[in-house]
């Protein structure tokens, strides 16, 4: 069965396009936190799939507007989700999608999930992108000094020929004092 989900017209499916979203949502009760969440991302009509971090091929980014209209309720939608969920009054979370894009269009990209406390949005999503960004390096062989900070690598590869793009879209959120959860998401949705 999965094997018929996976192959549509005996061809495997490779996502063509993919876009980006996050939200905030908060509740008494954790997963309608979550609900609202999705809500806010526009992506609760969806049965979401998460799946790793590999960035397709040829795989088209587009507007988060352009890429909701493309879906249908109830449609399986898969996803790459980075998820952080507390009820500490006053807890402060992040979640973050990174992206690292290759300069060969025929090449794969990394996605990478990042979700913590105390994180700003600056802190979360410069995490973030340097996992994809170390990620993709070190499949294309470039060297990685793991001493230096992000922002000194993050020169190196953009003045690289095999890095062509870095990028990341975090949500981030505290905790009301009335202990309702909240939670916060960060999503890369591929369309077919």
């Amino acid at each position: 069965m999965l094997s018929n989900i996976i192959q549509k017209g005996g061809k495997i499916l490779v996502p063509k396009k993919m876009f980006l979203t996050k939200g905030i949502g908060m509740d008494r009760a954790e997963l309608r936190s979550f609900e609202f969440a999705l809500r806010d991302a526009g992506i609760e009509k969806c049965n979401l799939v998460r799946v790793s971090s590999i960035l397709p091929p040829k795989c088209e980014i587009i507007e988060k507007e352009e890429g909701l209209k493309e879906i249908t309720p109830g449609m399986l939608t898969f996803c790459v989700m980075a998820r952080c969920c507390s009820n500490e009054p006053h807890r402060l979370m992040a979640a973050s999608i990174g992206i690292a894009v290759p300069s060969d269009n025929n090449a794969y990209g990394y996605l990478s999930e990042h979700h913590g406390y105390g994180e700003s949005d600056k802190s979360a999503g410069d995490t973030s992108e340097d996992l994809a960004v170390s990620m993709l390096a070190s499949t294309l062989g470039m060297d990685i000094d793991e001493n230096k900070a992000w922002d000194d690598r993050r020169q190196e590869y953009r003045f690289s020929d095999k890095i062509v793009q870095t990028s990341s879209i975090t949500q981030s959120g505290i905790v009301e004092s009335s202990g309702k959860y909240c939670t916060v998401i960060a999503t890369a949705v591929f369309l077919f």
